[in-house]
């Protein structure tokens, strides 16, 4: 039997009818990529991955693969390659013995695994972006809900079914091919196989989530930079606070005041804990407000993932073009904040945001691939609907990012970045020449297609 006639899914080449839908129907960004696949293969299930590898070697392919297709750049579409389209891999298994699940990469975080596991009182870090596949999600690293707590979401895989460059199925863990388990844990798109399923640690749902959401004018922004940065190395570590400068009208007023128009600064605390008395005592360690009785409104309750998901889809909607970077800071207070606003008062689209999200890493991490961290991440998201604007966008974006990067940055959190047009690192040092021996092991021929870069040379060089 030959590699095509092994395959059971959808295999669409270049010039078909139906080519373009496959390409880019399931690429969230807007900003579609004007690079084009030798053909699209929209497996059936994990064993048409091995076959899918199988006929690309046949054929002398690279292989791209798409689980979510959330990425900005669009990583999947590559030229002259097979794309592996991981859609039909979502089912979701749970072991009641050992509190793991095994879920498809093209499972989304908060849609589908969030509740499943609900329903079974557990849960699991997943990311932010409701409609994001865990697949490039948790390669990436996983920043997710509860992340400051439980840890950056790769941390809870314990395993990883993987169909390697040469089209052999194998399972990847820390006694059986550690090296892919390390890789899979961080690599990102530099993982040189495919994931077909992930084994996650899924951990006890908290009783009670809670906000804390204040609203504030533009102008108090270097006031209550000032004032998270000073209290983030005391909060305890269920309290994620995130501060996001928005255009978006729906934002907590008190009676009788008017929204100002423009962007205004939107901060937003949670916290999973066990009672509801215990996330309002944790969400008091933000402590006084500088510019308290300045903010324009406040609110605060009880909350879940679901609702979350809602405002997160709201400020992150489908059709339109982004451009986005972001970077990881150790810059103080004084010297962010007027980098921040350089960014902030820019925003000129109804969608477009950006946010300061405190982070303070506090421990040292597992041996993974991921291993960049900082004590504030920083991701401006520019969204527009008209393509004549995407140059002027994407310079924006890229270099107030490089300001950033350039004032305190340590690096950029690979689900955030294009490195078609910005560069920076994403591995330290070490780990970055540990990933590189291991997809040459790996993947000697370089088949499967590793990071889109305009400069391959400069790959994970800090700005």
């Amino acid at each position: 039997m030959s590699a095509a006639e092994a395959v059971r899914g959808r295999l669409v080449r270049r010039g078909d009818a139906d080519y373009e839908e496959a390409r880019i129907g399931r690429v969230f960004n807007a900003r579609k990529p004007d690079r084009y696949p030798a053909a699209i293969l929209e497996v059936a299930d994990a064993d048409d991955v091995v076959a899918g590898v199988r006929l690309a070697i046949e054929h002398g392919w690279d292989v791209s693969v798409r689980s979510g297709g959330h990425s900005w750049a669009a990583w999947s579409v590559r030229d002259d390659a097979l794309l592996l389209d991981l859609g039909s891999l979502r089912s979701i298994e749970y072991d009641d013995a050992t509190g793991i699940v095994a879920a498809g990469p093209a499972t989304m975080g908060a849609l589908e695994l969030t509740p499943f596991l609900a329903e079974r009182g557990r849960a699991f870090p997943g990311g932010h972006c409701a409609t994001v596949g865990i697949g490039g999600y948790l390669l990436q690293g996983g920043q997710g809900w509860n992340g400051r707590a439980q840890g950056w979401a790769c941390e809870s895989v314990v395993a990883v079914d993987v169909v390697t460059a040469d089209g052999e199925h194998v399972r990847a863990d820390a006694g059986q091919n550690a090296d892919l388990y390390w890789a899979a844990r961080g690599a990102g798109p530099g993982f040189p196989g495919i994931v077909t399923r992930f084994h996650l640690q899924t951990y006890a749902l908290p009783e009670a989530m809670w906000h804390d959401t204040w609203t504030f004018r533009l102008d108090d922004a270097e006031a209550v930079i000032g004032w998270l940065h000073r209290v983030l190395p005391t909060l305890d570590r269920r309290v994620e606070p995130v501060m996001a400068a928005t255009r978006l009208p729906d934002v907590p007023l008190y009676d009788g005041v008017e929204h100002p128009g423009g962007t205004v600064l939107l901060l937003h605390a949670t916290c999973m804990a066990g009672s509801e008395e215990e996330a309002r005592n944790l969400l008091a360690g933000l402590g006084d407000c500088p510019v308290a009785g300045r903010e324009l409104g406040r609110a605060t309750g009880p909350t879940t993932v679901a609702d979350e998901s809602i405002a997160q889809t709201a400020q992150n909607p489908e059709g339109y073009r982004y451009a986005v970077d972001c970077a990881w800071t150790d810059a103080p207070a004084e010297v962010l904040a007027p980098l921040l606003l350089d960014i902030w008062r820019e925003l000129d689209t109804e969608h477009s945001f950006s946010i300061w999200y405190g982070w303070a890493p506090a421990r040292a991490l597992p041996d993974m691939a991921f291993s960049i961290e900082g004590n504030v991440y920083v991701a401006t998201y520019l969204i527009y609907p008209d393509a004549a604007d995407d140059g002027m966008y994407r310079e924006r974006v890229h270099s107030r990012t490089a300001a950033i990067a350039r004032a305190g940055g340590v690096g950029v959190y690979l689900g955030d970045t294009d490195f078609t047009a910005r560069q920076d690192r994403f591995l330290s040092p070490e780990h970055y020449a540990r990933l590189e021996e291991i997809r040459a092991r790996r993947d000697p021929a370089g088949r499967i297609s590793g990071y889109l870069t305009a400069d391959r040379e400069g790959l994970n060089i800090h700005a």
